[in-house]
């Protein structure tokens, strides 16, 4: 997993409450788990304006010319911001990855669903709880700039707008260590390899039959 430190990207936002993860990543594309490959169809049904399938050549579909992500500069957007209860609804990790493989690396928001909130920190997506009234400023300040951009310092937990302001949030610790650390699961597992294979070396040696 790539480490998360410092990070300045352009914001595109998405005015809506409650956007649900089927939203963000429709159903009929969660046969694969291969985590790349969905950037794609990242808000299919809000992208386009004919339906999408698996394996459709999605370069000829009609894109929607009003979705934020269909206009320039937008599609290069690397920071997603949203209303309350981001990525609501069902419990697909799928979501995360259609995000990520469009570009986007933070999404900030004033709350988030649990499930996604927890798949987004073992992916290497940040997500950003703001308060409400934070969140509205940052929505006034991009109305006024067609290349608004935020940055982001993880390991002193601030947003920082282009005047400078600088907005805190929280985030646990050690989700914090792992993204600065590039660590999901398997990594955090690997970083205590050599006791693992003491142990199984060990284990084996009493136990040879089970080799």
């Amino acid at each position: 997993m790539e480490k998360f430190e410092k990070f300045t990207g352009l914001v595109a936002a998405i005015d809506r409450a409650n956007i649900d993860t089927d939203a963000i990543i429709p159903k009929q594309y969660l046969k694969s788990i291969k985590r790349s490959g969905f950037g794609v169809n990242l808000f299919d049904d809000w992208r386009y304006l004919d339906p999408g399938e698996p394996g459709q050549d999605h370069s000829q579909r009609r894109l929607n010319p009003d979705f934020v992500l269909n206009r320039r500069p937008y599609e290069n957007a690397q920071i997603l911001l949203a209303r309350e209860n981001f990525a609501c609804g069902s419990s697909r990790e799928h979501a995360v990855w259609a995000l990520m493989d469009f570009g986007i690396k933070v999404v900030i928001a004033p709350s988030f669903a649990d499930i996604f909130y927890n798949n987004s920190f073992k992916n290497g997506l940040l997500p950003i709880a703001l308060d409400a009234e934070l969140v509205d400023q940052l929505f006034n300040e991009l109305e006024c700039s067609d290349d608004y951009r935020l940055s982001i310092d993880l390991e002193k937990q601030v947003v920082c707008n282009p005047d400078g302001v600088e907005m805190t949030f929280e985030i646990d610790e050690f989700r914090k260590y792992c993204l600065l650390n590039g660590l999901d699961d398997i990594g955090l597992t690997m970083q205590h390899a050599d006791v693992i294979r003491a142990f199984e070396q060990q284990y084996y040696e009493r136990l040879p039959w089970l080799k």
